[in-house]
């Protein structure tokens, strides 16, 4: 949907959405609406007509080599899936309820921390969210009375003077003491700027090392009950570090790119919680993640967020732009830090869309899988003894997928210039197959969603498009937040070495594959 226009409309509207967000979803079959479920039918009733009217090819003999092939490949990514969402199932069911319950009953028994310290950074961000996330924070300290040190990282006056004026309306009854508010000006460009002055000013002033300090975005909305749900998990267990949050999303933009941020979301609520199994995670979520200080005014740990880098032989010393996020979990992940998911405590994230919505999708997969290459490389090298063994697997297996993902499509083209029935085959199966995923994902959604099917594929294959040129281009990164800061954009004889590297990778990959298929003939 697109924002409404003017201050006081969107305000109005983001309210008016974070109430009814904020109502309890429907569970099991309830999400399952009589509409919902006649459609679900009816494109099952197509792909059934369909793989009957159609001819099979993927028993042909001269196919059958690339069906086989294709088949195992499929089975071993769906049995990853399958794995993930059994893991998840788990935890839901089995290992998270005693978890909470031990957590809820320490609260009620009233343990607090000492005292909470939330860093936050912001940039030129819209009035109305602004003071939606203050409100949200104002609410909470209110709601559960534990001493809050509120640490603001700000690049000008303008947010500055929102959140003071706001704070001045609407904090004034809270006691003396509860909340203190502290903004701190940027003097060099960067988020990861802002947040290393931030914890440079609370190690400066005293931090407890088991005072609990939260990472959030400056569009992060806490729900009713977040701190509460968070802060008991570190009461009841003193071995956890680090934890993230379930989040919720609301796109300003076109209907696609909402659908397709609500998919993730489903899809991350899915592996965060079969990672949360082995008490670890592959990512300390930037938008909202809570930490033990012990760890946070390390000057070592404050540093790697300022000026975390990584040595290339091609690209030599670059800085990480954005993902102070995967910086923050390296760092813990190297300690062999307890880090867990926690799927009830719920921060609403608020996404505006401007522009292009294909342009913004590729460019948040060029951040998220650079990010996640970079930080991965480091990660796989310290070796499965320094994490459990499926972690580590898990950051191995971002790696293959890649690959994998781009092996279907380029085989099903070669099948079919030997057979042009075979590409029917294949979209009748991809269908078919994105639908059964799609149906594990509803579980973990708001409401189902019958594109999530179609979104899926196209969401993996301009993954692994995109990931597949970012190994290669380690360097470049671009972020559309905070003055759309971008780096490694040159175009010098690096470039054009990356470029043929990543040319001939590609055209090993493709001619590999059209030998196997028989399109070229063997050497």
């Amino acid at each position: 949907m697109e924002a409404p226009h003017g201050d006081y409309a969107f305000s109005k509207h983001l309210n008016a959405w974070l109430s009814e967000l904020r109502r309890p979803a429907p569970r099991g079959l309830a999400k399952w609406t009589p509409r919902f479920l006649v459609h679900f039918a009816a494109l099952w009733a197509v792909i059934a007509t369909l793989a009957t009217l159609t001819p099979n090819r993927f028993f042909d003999p001269d196919l059958r080599h690339i069906t086989i092939a294709l088949g195992v490949l499929g089975t071993w990514r769906f049995g990853w899936w399958f794995t993930h969402a059994m893991r998840a199932e788990y935890y839901r069911r089995l290992k998270w309820p005693p978890m909470r319950r031990a957590a809820s009953a320490l609260w009620a028994a009233g343990w607090r921390p000492r005292r909470v310290h939330i860093q936050m950074t912001t940039y030129y961000e819209e009035p109305a969210i602004t003071r939606a996330v203050i409100g949200s924070i104002l609410q909470q300290v209110r709601r559960e009375g534990i001493p809050v040190s509120l640490w603001i990282g700000t690049g000008s006056s303008y947010d500055e003077l929102i959140i003071r004026e706001y704070v001045e309306m609407h904090g004034a009854d809270l006691p003396a003491g509860l909340m203190d508010l502290t903004f701190v000006r940027q003097n060099q460009p960067g988020k990861r700027m802002a947040i290393g002055l931030i914890l440079r000013g609370m190690a400066r002033r005293g931090v407890d090392p088991d005072d609990l300090v939260i990472f959030m975005d400056g569009d992060a909305v806490y729900g009713g009950d977040v701190m509460e749900k968070t802060l008991s998990m570190f009461g009841a267990d003193p071995e956890l570090q680090a934890l993230t949050t379930d989040e919720e999303v609301m796109c300003y933009g076109p209907r696609w790119i909402g659908a397709w941020l609500e998919m993730r979301f489903a899809q991350r609520r899915l592996a965060m919680q079969s990672h949360a199994v082995s008490d670890r995670v592959l990512t300390l979520t930037g938008r909202m993640s809570m930490f033990r200080a012990r760890y946070i005014v390390d000057p070592k740990f404050i540093r790697t967020i300022e000026a975390d880098h990584l040595d290339h032989w091609l690209w030599g010393r670059f800085r990480f732009l954005s993902g102070d996020d995967k910086s923050t979990w390296y760092h813990l992940l190297s300690k062999k830090a307890k880090m867990i998911y926690v799927p009830d405590a719920t921060v609403y994230t608020i996404e505006v869309i401007k522009g292009s919505g294909m342009d913004r999708m590729v460019q948040n997969f060029r951040r998220w899988s650079g990010n996640m290459l970079r930080n991965g490389a480091r990660a796989i090298a310290l070796g499965p003894r320094a994490m459990p063994f499926f972690i580590w697997w898990c950051i191995v297996d971002q790696r293959i997928a890649m690959w994998t993902m781009m092996v279907s499509p380029v085989m099903a083209i070669f099948a079919t210039i030997i057979d042009p029935i075979y590409i029917w085959n294949v979209l009748i199966w991809l269908v078919a197959s994105r639908l059964v995923l799609s149906t594990f994902l509803f579980t973990y959604a708001r409401k189902p969603d019958l594109s999530w099917p179609f979104i899926l594929y196209f969401n993996q294959f301009i993954n692994a498009g995109v990931k597949i040129y970012m190994i290669f281009h380690l360097s470049k990164q671009k972020w559309s937040n905070r003055g759309n800061q971008s780096a490694g954009e040159g175009k010098g004889m690096r470039e054009r070495i990356a470029l043929v590297q990543l040319g001939a990778t590609f055209m090993a990959f493709v001619t590999g594959l059209a030998v196997y298929a028989g399109v070229l003939p063997s050497p």
